[in-house]
């Protein structure tokens, strides 16, 4: 029997990919909900040029609410968000969070659930392990759940230290209605492509198994896509495209011989964090190459769905060796596994479990 509540969500952005790489997570979940029944409110602040960088247009599955970075408008969200049957506060909006956090939970009504959803659970709680005095150390035995983007037992035992009463991975995946395997296009045919914005925690990483690659291997060709990197000094071999909206992310995957996933220091920390890029470029059955982290193989199986490498000669060995028929060969693996287990609907199917338990007697 489908659901008719209502959800009200407080996000970085739906319609926008641009700094914001958990678009595509929240479209992916929050398009099975609206299949489910659910009546979904997204609401999102009109900051860092993401309206005028819009990949989608106001989707069917949600009603989005634009507001702008000052006090009233929000508080004019918050107060109607009072009235769905849900909350969920995601983190990383990028201006008011700890207003609206505080907001959701002190004026919550009998009988509504209000979730917290941590897109970068590591880096939240370094932050928390850093400072005994952060504010959101209160307000987490607040909530009635912590859902978290990734990041496995450590982060569940971690959030339950700070007296969350519960704490959920819901996993990245992907849509097979949006990203798919599709021909290769001219401007993303290289060897090695990488598709990430460029942050502080994450660039020494990209300088090793990125850069320095492209630097020991002069005759293979490089792609760089993401926002950020424009005044980085690059080898001649990389060509770097800039921001690449998401209508365009089946095609970068499908064109180069392999795909490279950099995680950030936090997520590599931790383990069980693979991003969003993973899942959709496995769904488009591209070859990829990931840099070591614990939890690899609970995804996908090395040496068959994914190729690993723990440092920078490992990577630069592995182009070596990788042929067309070996990579396809990877590529046609992870689309198999990404199929059988890690579309959104299997995702959504936990959370609606979530929903369920959850819900007020």
């Amino acid at each position: 029997m489908k659901s008719n509540a209502t959800i009200a969500f407080f996000g970085s952005s739906l319609v926008s990919t641009y700094w914001n790489g958990a678009a595509t997570y929240y479209r992916g979940i929050l398009k099975v909900l609206h299949d489910e029944g659910y009546s979904i409110t997204f609401y999102e602040p009109d900051i860092l040029k993401r309206q005028e960088n819009r990949d989608i247009d106001d989707p069917h599955y949600a009603k989005i609410v634009v507001y702008e970075p000052e006090e009233k408008a929000l508080q004019s969200c918050l107060e109607d968000a009072l009235d769905a049957a849900i909350i969920i506060k995601a983190s990383g909006v990028g201006m008011f969070d700890r207003e609206i956090e505080a907001f959701i939970l002190s004026k919550r009504k009998k009988g509504q659930q209000v979730f917290f959803w941590d897109v970068d659970a590591p880096a939240t709680l370094e932050r928390l392990i850093q400072d005994a005095e952060d504010y959101f150390i209160d307000l987490v035995p607040q909530f009635d759940h912590v859902l978290t983007y990734g990041g496995g037992r450590r982060v569940q035992d971690l959030y339950g230290r700070f007296g969350a009463k519960r704490v959920t991975p819901i996993y990245n995946a992907f849509s097979p209605e949006t990203h798919y395997p599709v021909d290769p296009q001219p401007k993303f045919e290289v060897d090695l492509a990488f598709l990430g914005n460029r942050l502080p925690d994450r660039e020494h990483r990209v300088e090793a198994f990125f850069f320095k690659v492209a630097r020991a291997l002069p005759d293979r060709t490089f792609l760089l896509g993401g926002s950020g990197w424009d005044d980085k000094e690059m080898p001649s071999n990389v060509t770097y495209i800039g921001h690449v909206s998401s209508n365009e992310h089946n095609a970068f995957n499908c064109s180069p011989l392999a795909i490279l996933n950099i995680s950030r220091d936090s997520m590599a920390e931790y383990g069980y964090s693979p991003a969003t890029r993973v899942f959709e470029a496995a769904g488009a059955g591209a070859c990829i190459i990931t840099d070591a982290w614990m939890g690899v193989s609970f995804f996908f199986e090395p040496e068959v769905e994914i190729l690993v490498v723990a440092n920078t000669e490992q990577l630069i060995q592995m182009l070596r060796g990788l042929d067309r028929k070996r990579a396809q060969e990877i590529g046609n693996a992870a689309y198999a596994k990404a199929k059988e287990c890690h579309a959104y609907h299997h995702r959504a199917e936990e959370l609606l479990h979530i929903f369920d338990k959850n819900k007020p007697v």
